[in-house]
C-alpha cells in the first residue's frame, strides 16, 4: 500500500498514460496512483517544473513522484530516482525536479542502471516513462530500497535549469511569469510573502516591453475584490502573486506569455 503521482506531457488521447498504469499495476496492484496532470505542454520542462513543486507538499510522505517531460529520451541524459526527507522522485535528469529541490534537500540520488527493476531489460528508445520510470516508481513504493536501483550519483550533479531569479531593490521587486494557469491567470516568480501585509502595485511588461510601456494592475486580495472583467494582482494559491482578471483570462486580455517581466511596486 502506499501513494504515487504522475505528472506528464503526455495529454489524454493516446494510451501513453494509460500502458504506464499498466506497468504500474504489474508489479504494485493495490498502490494509489494519482494524476497530477498529463497536460503539461509537450517538452515544456519549466512547466513540469513548477507544477511538481506546487504540488509536491500536499502528498503524505513516503508518496513517489514519477514525472515524465522528456525531451532527451532515448539520449545521453540520465534516468534518475532521488530520495528526500518526505518522498521520492523519480525520473529524467533534465532539471524538472529542480524546483522541489530548492525546499528539500537531497538524502540519496542514484542514476537507474539496474534494469531488474525495469519492464524490459530493452526499454523503448522513446518511451521510457513505460519501461523504466513507472516500473521503478511502483517498486520504490513496495519498499525496494533507492540503492538497489542502480548506482549513486552525486546529488549536485543533478541538472538545473537557467531561470532568472526574482529580486528586490528597496521598494521595487521584479521577476517574471512562470506559468499560466487553464483560467488564464498568469503566476509570477515573486512569493506571496514578499508582499504579505503591504500596499502594493503591479506593472507587467509584456514581451518583456520597456518599463514605460508596463501595464498597471490594482492588487487585491481575491478576485471578487474586482469588477466582472477587470484585472488584478493578488496572492494566489499556489503562494505567488498571480495576475488575474475576475470573471475573465488575463492572459488574453493582456495578450500574456510564460517570460514576460513584471515589476511590483511596494508602499
Amino acid at each position: 500500500m502506499g501513494v504515487l503521482t504522475l505528472l506528464t506531457d503526455f495529454g489524454l488521447t493516446d494510451t501513453y498514460v494509460g500502458v504506464m498504469k499498466g506497468a504500474i499495476a504489474q508489479i504494485n496492484p493495490t498502490l494509489t496512483v494519482i494524476d497530477l496532470t498529463h497536460q503539461i505542454p509537450p517538452q515544456d520542462i519549466a512547466a513540469a517544473r513548477f507544477h511538481l513543486m506546487t504540488a509536491y507538499p500536499y502528498f503524505p510522505a513516503g508518496t513517489v513522484h514519477v514525472a515524465v517531460v522528456d525531451p532527451g529520451v532515448g539520449g545521453q541524459r540520465r534516468a534518475i530516482a532521488l530520495q528526500l526527507s518526505d518522498g521520492y522522485l523519480v525520473g529524467p535528469d533534465n532539471g524538472l525536479f529542480g524546483g522541489v529541490l530548492e525546499h528539500r534537500p537531497v538524502l540519496a540520488a542514484v542514476e537507474l542502471t539496474n534494469s531488474a527493476y525495469w519492464r524490459t531489460p530493452s526499454p523503448s528508445a522513446t518511451f521510457h516513462g513505460r519501461d523504466v520510470f513507472a516500473p521503478v516508481g511502483a517498486y520504490l513504493a513496495r519498499g525496494v530500497a533507492l540503492a538497489e536501483l542502480g548506482r549513486a550519483i552525486a546529488p549536485d550533479s543533478l541538472i538545473q535549469l537557467d531561470l532568472p531569479p526574482w529580486n528586490r531593490e528597496g521598494q521595487v521587486l521584479t521577476g517574471h511569469i512562470q506559468a499560466i494557469d487553464h483560467f488564464g491567470n498568469a503566476i509570477t516568480t515573486i512569493p506571496g510573502s514578499a508582499v504579505s501585509g503591504c500596499t502594493w502595485n503591479l506593472r507587467v511588461g509584456v514581451g518583456a516591453s520597456p518599463a514605460e510601456q508596463y501595464a498597471s494592475i490594482p492588487s487585491g486580495k481575491t478576485y471578487a475584490d474586482s469588477n466582472p472583467g477587470d484585472l488584478l494582482a493578488l496572492i494566489g494559491s499556489h503562494g505567488y502573486v498571480e495576475i488575474a482578471c475576475n470573471r475573465g483570462n488575463a492572459q488574453q486580455q493582456l495578450g500574456l506569455a510564460v517570460g514576460d517581466s513584471v515589476r511590483l511596486d511596494l508602499g
